[in-house]
This record gives C-alpha cells, sequence and structure tokens, in this order.
C-alpha cells in the first residue's frame, strides 16, 4: 500500500469511529472553506515590502545561501558557480521540470531522475518560498520528489521571484488556491538540516542536506 492509500485508509477508520462517512461530504469540506474564509489571521511579523530581500536575509540566518538571476537561462551557470566554489564537482540529479534549463553549456552533467545514495547534490524547484522565515515550501508529486531535498548533501533550489510570499498563511492559501488538497508531502524547509542533540551543539546535515542554496529568478517566464 501507498502512504497516499495508507493515510487515507487511517482517516477513514477514524471517520468511522466517529460514526461518520468514511470520505468527507460536501456539506463538511464547505464547512472548512468557510471557516478558512472567515477566520482571523493572528499576529504576523512585517516583513517590508521587498519581499526577496527579506527572504534572502531570513535565509541567511538559517546558514542557507542565496543568488539572484535574470532569467531561468542564467540558472545553470549560477548553479556552476556555487558548485565551483565549493569544490563540489560537476555532477547532479534534478526534478524533471528543471531538466529543460542548458546544463551541460555550464559545463555540468545533470540527469534528471530521483537521487540515490550516492548522488551529492539536487537540484530542485520550489512550490513558494517565505520570506517571513527564509523557508522553502516543497510540494511532492512524481515530477518533484521530496526526495530531492532531502537525499544529497547539497540541494539547490531555484525559486521565482514571484513565488516568494510574505507570510506562512500566504503560502497555504497559494496552496489551497493552485493545488486544492494538499499533495502527499508538503515540507518547509528553513536552512540545512541540522541537530543540537549531543552537548547542545548544533550539526548541519544530521537528517539531510548540510547546505541549501536558493537561486532566485526575477524573471520565471524568460529563457
Amino acid at each position: 500500500m501507498d502512504t497516499s492509500a495508507a493515510r487515507r485508509a487511517i482517516l477513514e477508520r477514524i471517520r468511522l469511529a466517529q460514526h461518520r462517512a468514511g470520505t468527507a461530504t460536501a456539506g463538511e469540506l464547505a464547512g472548512v472553506e468557510d471557516w478558512l474564509a472567515t477566520r482571523r489571521v493572528g499576529p504576523q511579523p512585517s516583513v517590508g515590502a521587498d519581499l526577496v530581500a527579506h527572504f534572502e536575509q531570513q535565509a541567511a540566518r538559517m546558514s542557507s545561501t542565496t543568488e539572484r538571476v535574470g532569467t531561468l537561462a542564467d540558472v545553470p551557470a549560477a548553479v556552476a558557480r556555487m558548485l565551483a566554489a565549493h569544490g563540489l564537482g560537476t555532477r547532479a540529479v534534478c526534478w524533471n521540470t528543471v531538466r529543460g534549463l542548458d546544463w551541460a553549456g555550464a559545463g555540468l552533467e545533470v540527469e534528471a531522475r530521483r537521487p540515490l545514495g550516492e548522488d551529492l547534490v539536487g537540484i530542485s524547484g520550489a512550490f513558494a518560498a517565505v520570506a517571513e522565515t527564509g523557508t522553502l515550501v516543497m510540494a511532492s508529486s512524481p515530477e518533484t520528489p521530496a526526495s530531492m531535498h532531502l537525499l544529497p548533501e547539497t540541494h539547490v533550489a531555484i525559486v521565482p521571484a514571484a513565488r516568494v510570499v510574505a507570510h506562512y498563511e500566504d503560502a497555504f492559501a497559494l496552496a489551497r488556491a493552485e493545488l486544492g488538497r494538499l499533495p502527499r508531502a508538503f515540507n518547509l524547509v528553513s536552512g540545512p538540516s541540522r541537530t543540537g542533540d549531543i552537548e547542545q551543539t548544533i550539526v548541519l546535515g544530521a537528517h539531510g542536506p548540510y547546505r541549501v542554496h536558493v537561486v532566485i529568478v526575477a524573471d520565471a517566464g524568460s529563457r
């Protein structure tokens, strides 16, 4: 049983135990939408008028690095510069959604496939980014597997500037508007993986990438 089916089966068992139908009715779904539309949003921190600049500041606080480029055509060269600066070689894997970029023209060997244990660099897009905390919003699908930002030691995310939103509430509203129901995995990534379990010393890369680099594209509609 895949994870989506397993989750559905668990929720159906809970509903049946509550003497409700196994799946949500149209009335229940409408009630949820009404609640979301009328609820008051709590206090939100100020992020200023320049969302991209605030995102960059907060991403740096979370130990991510960023670079701005003009168009999607500039992305491969930006990624090549970052990899060279850290001595990470020229090989990487990527989401199918970004396979069409001219990686070879930038001197990179990039395969569009799911990452394996030996893959050190994974390149992905992002559903959105949250300026409030410098967080990447990742929505999984067959074309955008979550393993790309979880398995390789270095994660490179390509984010259109237009997809940088102010607050988490804006990201969730965007997901409801564009995705309908949440995907199997909907992850919020704030910098490299870290832990302070041992003597309260922060260690990066404990449960995922120890390096996160975000390429912000000013005009993602241009090549």
